[in-house]
């Protein structure tokens, strides 16, 4: 059963890239509101059908990641090596994560980069752009980005043994996943990201090291 269900996932792996590869594609060369669903079925071969087995709506075609990034957020958090503090843990996954480039969609919300991985500088302008200018897209992002708020705030928690509605637990899950942007914006943007999360660590305390 094993080789099946192998061949399975691979298959709806292939094909999940093959539409948000597609889907950006399209996006980029000709608007985000230009381009159909069907659109994006037929390039990919695929059926309208088979496009929302895969994507919930048109916007998380080009939000490929989105589930990859909350998760590795949260297994930051939960697998950080012993005697490593949450803000340190975040820190290193962050700025791993972002790499050169933290694109931002509108002066609030982080987005993560588009399908594909590690986006080269020309498309992750293009991509950025996109985002910042079609308002259903700023949304989607604004939601999906809060999620991931909620899921690092509630993992944060569980690790700590704090309530599950800890304040402070909430409030460093925002400022660390805010810490990105608010680098970028500065001259020097990795000691930027140290200064923050130096702040971060020094406000963090309590049971288990926290």
């Amino acid at each position: 059963m094993n080789a099946p269900t192998g061949r399975r996932e691979r298959k709806k792996a292939q094909t999940r890239k093959a539409l948000a590869d597609a889907a950006l594609e399209l996006f980029l060369d000709r608007g985000y509101d230009q381009v159909g669903v069907k659109d994006v079925a037929d390039a990919a071969d695929v059926s309208v059908t088979t496009l929302f087995k895969h994507f919930p709506c048109k916007e998380a075609l080009v939000f490929d990641l989105d589930q990859d990034i909350e998760a590795a957020l949260v297994a930051a958090v939960r697998e950080r090596a012993p005697g490593v503090s949450v803000p340190q843990a975040l820190r290193e996954h962050l700025r791993a994560a972002a790499g050169p480039h933290i694109p931002t969609a509108g002066p609030h919300t982080p987005i993560p980069h588009p399908p594909g991985g590690q986006p080269a500088g020309p498309q992750m302008a293009e991509f950025s752009r996109m985002v910042e200018e079609t308002p259903a897209l700023r949304e989607y992002a604004h939601r999906m980005w809060m999620r991931h708020e909620t899921a690092l705030a509630r993992a944060i928690a569980e690790e700590t043994g704090a309530p599950e509605d800890d304040a402070a637990c909430a409030a460093l899950a925002r400022f660390a996943l805010n810490a990105p942007l608010l680098a970028r914006r500065h001259p020097d943007p990795p000691r930027a990201a140290d200064e923050i999360f130096a702040l971060l660590e020094r406000g963090w305390g309590g049971p288990g090291g926290r």
